[in-house]
């Protein structure tokens, strides 16, 4: 018999915690700020892969 264990660390990170807090604050009417920013924790994630890839990019062609 084989034992082996597994364990992943999934489930929601903060940013994905502090877009919950701040949808939740913005349906009870406790922040009157528009969707594009209480929705802008979602696009911290994304923004650093981009920019990382950016700047990959920009040292292969000056390798290059």
């Amino acid at each position: 018999m084989s034992s082996s264990s597994s364990s992943s660390s999934g489930g929601i990170g903060f940013c994905g915690l502090l877009a919950i807090v701040f949808i939740v604050l913005k349906l009870l009417g406790k922040i009157a700020w528009s969707w594009w920013w209480v929705l802008s924790p979602l696009w911290i994630p994304a923004s650093l892969v981009i920019a990382i890839l950016l700047i990959a990019l920009a040292v292969l062609i000056v390798v290059k």
